[in-house]
This record gives C-alpha cells, structure tokens and sequence, in this order.
C-alpha cells in the first residue's frame, strides 16, 4: 500500500537535507584539507553513506588513479551506483556507492533519483579537488623553480666579482714567475719551483674562466652551428675511451635539424662535460645514448647514461659553483655550471631526471636559428 502524500512529502524533504548536507560537508573537507589528497579523499567518501536513502547498509568507495578510498566493510555488491570522475576530459576513476542487501520493494527503486545527481555532484567535487592540488603542485614546482634561479643568479654575480678581484693579482703573480724562469742564473730547483708557480697559477686562471662562463661575463661568438655535427666531435673524443670502458653508445641524429645562432665551442664544451659525467657515472661499464631532434622552436640534446644515479638532494645542488661528489683532487665542481652558464647565455634551458641505481639523463632545449641549416651555409 502506497504511503501518504504527507508521509513522503516529508521523506523526500529529509532525503533533500541529507544531500545538501553531504555536499556543504565535503566542500569543507576540500577546503580545510587541500594540499593532503589521503586526507580530502577519504574524509569525502566517509560523508557519502549517511546521505543515501539507507544509510545503514549503504558504503561507498572513491578510485582514483589507481588507488582507493572506501568506507569500512565495503563489498562488491549488485545493487550499485556509480559516476566517473573526469578531470581535463580525462577519466582518472570513480565514486560509487552500493547497498549491501536489496531494499527495493514493487513501489520503489534502491536508488533514489535525486541521488544519481548528488553522486555526479560529489564527482565533480572530487575533480575540483584534483585540479586544486595539481595547481598547488605546479605552483610549488615553479616557486622552486625560480628560488633556484634566483640563487643561481645571485651566485653568479658573487663569482663574478670574486673572479675579477683575484685576476689582477693572478696575473701579476703569473707574469713575474714567467720573468723569473728566463734568468739564466736561476738553479735548477728555483725553476722547478717557479714552474710550480706558473702551473699552479694557470690552473687558476683556469678556474676563473669558468666562474666567469658560470656567471656569463665572458663574451660568445655566434654563428650558423649544426648541432649534430658538434655532438659528433665531441663524442669522437671518447670513442676509445668507450670500448675501454665497456660503454655502448647510441647516436640518434636526424640529418635535417635547423642551425643554432651559437658558439659552436662553447657548445662542444657543454657536450664534452655532459659526456665525461656519464662516462663517470659508468665506472662498471654501461650504455650512453646521446640523442637530438627538434621540438617546439628549439633543438633539443639529451644525454642519457645507465650510470649510478643520483638522488634529488644531490640533483637541486648540480648547478651551484664548486659542488662536487667526486673525490678530492678529482673535479673542481664547475663543470655543470658551466654547462649550466652557456645554455642560459644561448638562451636556452637545461634539465636533469635521475634516479639512483638507474641513470641519468640531462636535456639542453637551445632557440633555433631564424634561417634553416644548409650544407653550403658557412658553419663552426
């Protein structure tokens, strides 16, 4: 027998309120706990049973990405309701509800509904939720970003002041010693002192070249540069050192990329650091792929090895002048800035993704040159 008009008046009243409640209750969990996806999800998949039409035996489950979160004692059950949840137009999984025994009677359905759209709406909420925290994660990953550019510049300027002081008094001290070895009437041993002198004061000078490539203060000369044709030079260096090694390399250079408005050395010594860090990396022998395309207005050089890896303290210190992991007397620790130094001066970027045990792979993206790389074009 069909219940009184009243009675049902005030039964889907009640069904309303629990809906309204259920979603004003997970806007706030959304908003108080952004930021901690274990946190909102699951505080979001508590609040669903308790607005459904039986509560006593409903429970529901979030899917997402691959992982879950449900209410206590959920089972897979026939009677189920189910919404996908699309974020970008992407379905990254699903919120359902189930009803652990079978309530329906002739009058009615298990499911009310007004119930299938609170469930798309929890849906939606979730995709909201989503979309916030992937925002705050790229927000976070560009305000690294730009702490580490931003110490990288002030690092920069401090090098290059630095490397400007000690040039004057560097070169007065080479200049002397090199007066010194021409004096016939030196002693042996005096020379080989003073040699000591000269070769420790080169070695020097050495240094400051690369704080002041680090900090961009030294000019470059730019031409039409075919990139492939630096990567092949560069490596050549090596190829003895590789079968030496054990190393495998693997080239991959399509033959038609656009020149590069470049200093074709400097360039070279961006390759040939890149490549002896991989040779480093390999002390056991292992795979080095040097590959180039174009992508997006730039050219772009990876540098892969099978290497040993490094961990992501190790990676957000590459770049800063002096930092080194190597032995003492092995590296100076301004190899990678000044990679780091000539890819910005050419305007480009540069990345590195490692992962311990694994290897390491280091990405140059430089702007292409306004005019195609021609093979009668004059070329460094």
């Amino acid at each position: 027998m069909a219940a009184p008009a009243g009675d049902r008046t005030a039964r889907a009243l009640c069904e309303r309120v629990k809906e309204l409640s259920c979603l004003y209750q997970i806007s706030r969990v959304s908003a108080r706990s952004i930021g901690s996806p274990d946190e909102v999800f699951q505080g979001i998949v508590e609040l669903i049973p308790p607005a459904w039409q039986y509560p006593e035996i409903a429970s529901a489950r979030i899917t997402l990405d691959g992982k879950q979160y449900q209410t206590a004692g959920f089972k897979e059950a026939a009677r189920r309701q189910a919404s996908e949840v699309v974020v970008g137009g992407e379905r990254r999984g699903v919120v359902e509800v189930v009803y652990a025994e079978d309530r329906s009677c002739p009058e009615e359905e298990p499911f009310l509904e007004d119930e299938r759209s609170l469930l798309d709406a929890i849906a939606t909420q979730i995709a909201v939720v989503v979309e916030h925290q992937q925002a705050e994660e790229e927000r976070a990953r560009l305000q690294k970003q730009l702490m580490h550019a931003d110490r990288l510049a002030t690092i920069g300027q401090l090098a290059a002041g630095v490397a400007h002081e000690l040039n004057e008094p560097l070169s007065s001290i080479l200049g002397f010693a090199q007066l010194l070895k021409r004096d016939a009437a030196l002693p042996k041993k005096g020379k080989e002192d003073i040699e000591k002198i000269v070769t420790a004061s080169l070695h020097a000078r050495e240094i400051i070249r690369k704080l002041l490539l680090f900090a961009r203060q030294t000019p470059t000369f730019k031409g039409p540069v075919n990139l492939n044709r630096v990567v092949v030079e560069a490596i050549d260096l090596f190829r003895r050192h590789f079968e030496k090694e054990g190393i495998e390399l693997i080239c991959v250079l399509p033959p038609e990329l656009p020149a590069l408005a470049a200093d074709a050395g400097q360039l070279t010594q961006v390759l040939v650091n890149l490549v002896v860090n991989a040779v480093q990396a390999m002390p056991e022998g292992g795979r080095l792929i040097v590959q180039t395309h174009l992508e997006d207005g730039h050219v772009v050089c990876t540098v892969e090895d099978t290497g040993v890896g490094m961990t992501e303290e190790v990676q957000s210190r590459l770049f800063v002048p002096f930092f080194t992991t190597k032995e003492v007397n092995q590296g100076t620790g301004l190899g990678l800035p000044v990679v780091h130094g000539i890819v910005t001066s050419h305007g480009g970027t540069i990345e590195v993704a490692s992962t311990p045990g694994k290897g390491t792979t280091f990405t140059v993206r430089l702007p292409v040159d306004s005019a195609p790389y021609r093979e009668d074009q004059p070329e460094s």
